[in-house]
């Protein structure tokens, strides 16, 4: 598998993490485990076969351009194909600004994204099969998402107040309840909910337990610390606590779990 990810130009930066690439030479068989990350992403397929997912033993075409929601309890994503795939990985609080959809609707769902980007997301998927080089799909993706953004912008004036309480969030010493962070910011704490969830399809809490568990996941893949160390490192109160996320994430506790079983973790590792 050929992976690599690729920074967005100018202005996209403070919505797109990265564009990223994930490639095979021969059809291949994955059962892949998924976990919660925190963001969501859209995937183009430009592989000739495409992804084909086996479902009760049948093999069935997945959708050309597939919009991946926020994940929270773990599944696993078993397919078949040469695969050629072109994404985009919003931030955590960024994917909203570019639907009209609320974005909770997206959890745990892979989604048909032609369903929801109608014509315009089938013209790109086209154009993008055309495109003779990299540098000219990302241009035309940029140019899809600023039309969209442009569409929606001024639907989204906290995005600033959004971006700090997440960077709050994911301090490895934060204790503090919602109370006290919508405090600090001069709001209530049913405003600071209504408005997380509205831009990254999460509650404030649920983002947290998901920082967590990702530090912790890389770290339990790496096998080079002890339980306890990793529950401190990351801000748990204690080991136990640690545990109880991990398999809620995973649904296997951390001294159990394979990094192999994962082709983004697997991925992470060995680049």
């Amino acid at each position: 598998m050929w992976y690599r990810e690729f920074s967005p130009n100018s202005f996209l930066k403070n919505y797109v993490q990265c564009y990223f690439v994930c490639e095979t030479d021969t059809a291949v068989f994955t059962e892949d485990k998924v976990f919660a990350t925190g963001f969501i992403e859209i995937m183009f397929n430009l592989g000739t076969d495409g992804p084909q997912q086996l479902i009760n033993g049948d093999l069935i075409n997945q959708p050309d351009v597939q919009l991946w929601g926020q994940t929270i309890q773990p599944f696993t994503f078993t397919s078949f194909g040469k695969h050629s795939m072109f994404g985009i990985r919003f931030f955590t609080h960024t994917a909203a600004c570019f639907f009209n959809e609320r974005i909770e609707e997206f959890n745990d769902q892979v989604i048909d994204f032609k369903d929801i980007g109608g014509k315009e997301t089938v013209l790109l998927h086209a154009k993008l099969w055309e495109a003779k080089s990299l540098d000219r799909r990302i241009e035309l993706v940029e140019e899809f998402l600023l039309q969209r953004l442009s569409l929606s912008a001024n639907k989204f004036s906290r995005l600033g107040l959004v971006n700090s309480v997440m960077h709050d969030l994911s301090k490895d010493d934060f204790f503090e309840n919602m109370h006290s962070v919508a405090s600090r910011y001069g709001i209530t704490s049913r405003y600071l909910q209504n408005i997380f969830l509205n831009y990254s399809g999460l509650s404030p809490n649920l983002f947290s337990k998901i920082a967590r568990f990702q530090k912790s996941l890389h770290l339990v893949a790496g096998k080079d610390l002890s339980l306890t160390t990793i529950a401190h490192r990351c801000g748990y109160f204690d080991q136990s606590h640690f545990i109880k996320d991990f398999k809620f994430f995973t649904g296997s506790a951390p001294s159990r779990f394979s990094p192999e079983s994962s082709t983004d973790l697997f991925v992470a590792l060995h680049n």
